[in-house]
């Protein structure tokens, strides 16, 4: 339930604001899907509101627990449903990287998350150029075709990527210590 919860909260937003929502939830019992999708809206909105965008994220929040409790009754149900990934897009807030966030990491089923670290590094080391034709779905696709559908791989290879963002390939790289730097195309 948390992934799912963070997943909504984290678009436009640090993870750090996240996680201060996250925890409030769960301290006040709250992190129940029952429980969010009754919850008053004002309520909700004061419990994430560290995120930005609280009150349009309440309402996908919501949207996304009640569709998965009106076709899967329980978050474990989703896993069998085969065109999964096409029905959460279809939910109105839902992109390719929330989807495919509750797929690797809420339902450990085979799909790469590309996120802004993703593009930002891949531009710099050369995978991908510079413009802005390459698509999220050749990426993804890319790196599953790289790594197999191993969730494991998927899952520990999106985490080094983030953790070297977060470290080193930030907007304004930090290149020292990097451990990509030989192989990187933007110096400093």
């Amino acid at each position: 339930m948390e992934i799912i919860v963070g997943a909504i909260l984290t678009q436009n937003v640090s993870w750090k604001n996240v996680e201060k929502s996250i925890e409030r939830i769960k301290a006040s019992g709250f992190m129940d899907m029952d429980t969010l999708i009754s919850m008053d809206d004002e309520v909700l909105h004061d419990f994430i509101r560290s995120t930005g965008y609280y009150r349009q994220k309440a309402g996908r929040l919501k949207e996304l627990l009640k569709f998965i409790k009106e076709n899967y009754g329980n978050i474990e149900n989703m896993v069998f449903d085969t065109n999964l990934r096409e029905k959460l897009l279809a939910i109105k807030g839902i992109g390719k990287e929330t989807a495919d966030s509750i797929l690797l990491y809420a339902l450990d089923l085979p799909y790469f998350v590309v996120d802004a670290y993703t593009f930002r590094i891949f531009r710099r080391i050369g995978i991908i150029e510079e413009s802005n034709k390459v698509k999220y779905e050749d990426i993804r696709e890319m790196v599953e075709k790289s790594l197999g559908k191993n969730v494991n791989d998927l899952k520990e290879f999106h985490a080094l990527l983030v953790a070297l963002g977060k470290d080193h390939c930030k907007k304004v790289p930090v290149c020292e210590g990097c451990p990509l730097y030989s192989i990187c195309q933007r110096k400093i």
